[in-house]
């Protein structure tokens, strides 16, 4: 069996909500996983024969995508912002717009338009985003919390496996009498819960089943429960220059920008590469 045949055998069993493009997108992350190809040879090679183990490996991991497990699941490991982190059932899988979102962030604290001497990242989940930041500004201090116990062991694990060195902290946004002592913050990033329990039915089975829903999910009742937390937080916490980033939910663009105005804020609501309202810089 080549890895063109395999290519064709994940494109005919693959789930139906999957298209072309994914379909083979998937495939080529599997097989560089299994075979340790590059891009490019897996490109340029397809008609190379895959041994024996490596099909069954193959195989296997496609099994488990047509129950509707993430690819990065049966993986343990995504790739975020050029580095690689494990994933599991405590973490969301890092998404293309929340490496949008620290893409911008670099960008501005490079350009000078940000100090980076204090960063906190609210929600930290799997790390991504504290670690990618202190990755590409390692003189900055970085600290990152979570309400969840098994998502900070997973953020351990990252840290040990990019090498670098956070301040994980066991902690819940929503308690009003949250503070870090002796601490102010130059720039605040968040990609809290924000999806309304409503929404749900426009999601895939496979996200509704193995991302945790304390990360996702918010009441539709107040959507911008957890922003609200994080603006309170960030008014007795942000240096006078600081900088506050968030990961919205595009639906709730306007409510959010209005909610940091009303506070005393100025914001630049910005889009992803979908053209979704996605992500808000705040600055007093």
């Amino acid at each position: 069996m080549t890895i063109a045949d395999i290519e064709q055998i994940f494109l005919e069993q693959m789930p139906g909500y999957y298209d072309h493009e994914e379909i083979k997108a998937i495939c080529s992350l599997a097989t560089l996983h299994v075979c340790g190809y590059s891009r490019s040879y897996y490109i340029l090679h397809k008609n190379t024969d895959l041994t024996l183990s490596q099909e069954i490996a193959l195989i296997r991991i496609l099994d488990e995508l047509r129950f509707g497990k993430p690819l990065q699941h049966v993986l343990g490991e995504a790739d975020f912002y050029g580095l690689r982190f494990k994933v599991n059932s405590a973490v969301l899988v890092p998404r293309p717009e929340t490496e949008e979102l620290v893409d911008w962030i670099i960008k501005s604290i490079t350009a000078g338009e940000v100090s980076s001497a204090n960063i906190l990242d609210i929600g930290t989940g799997s790390g991504c985003i504290p670690i990618s930041l202190k990755k590409n500004i390692p003189l900055s201090e970085v600290f990152a919390i979570d309400i969840s116990d098994n998502a900070l062991k997973v953020a351990k694990q990252n840290c040990i496996l990019n090498d670098v060195k956070l301040n994980l902290i066991q902690a819940d946004i929503l308690d009003n009498n949250f503070v870090i002592n002796d601490t102010r913050f130059n720039l605040i990033v968040s990609n809290p819960p924000y999806i309304t329990h409503s929404e749900k039915e426009e999601m895939h089975q496979n996200v509704l089943q193995y991302d945790p829903h304390e990360a996702l999910f918010v009441p539709d009742t107040n959507p911008l429960l957890f922003y609200e937390a994080i603006v309170r937080f960030s008014l007795d916490n942000l240096t006078d220059d600081g900088v506050l980033f968030l990961e919205i939910n595009e639906s709730f663009g306007s409510e959010t920008v209005a909610l940091l105005e009303t506070k005393g804020f100025k914001t630049e609501l910005r889009k992803d590469m979908q053209g979704k309202d996605r992500m808000i810089k705040a600055f007093r």
